[in-house]
């Protein structure tokens, strides 16, 4: 599964992530936090979410709202 990190600007493209990087990254540092890009699919990031709960991980997933619009947010998921 591919999952589209957070923009660094405004206007530009989104780099993706797989969940074995994810994975791999998690291992070596045991804990972390990502902040994915608002084209994602909830369904994606819930399955992530139950993944990794899978594993024995708690993960915490919200919306984080950046400005007034609607389209004007992105997910952070906390993995510990």
């Amino acid at each position: 599964m591919e999952i589209k990190l957070a923009r660094n600007e405004i206007n530009g493209k989104p780099k993706t992530i797989t969940l074995e990087k994810v994975t791999e990254i998690i291992e070596k540092e045991g804990q972390k936090i990502f902040y994915f890009d608002k084209e994602n699919s909830h369904k994606d990031l819930v399955s992530l979410v139950e993944h990794f709960e899978a594993q024995g991980f708690s993960v915490y997933l919200r919306d984080i709202r950046y400005g007034l619009g609607e389209s004007d947010y992105m997910y952070e998921v906390h993995i510990l």
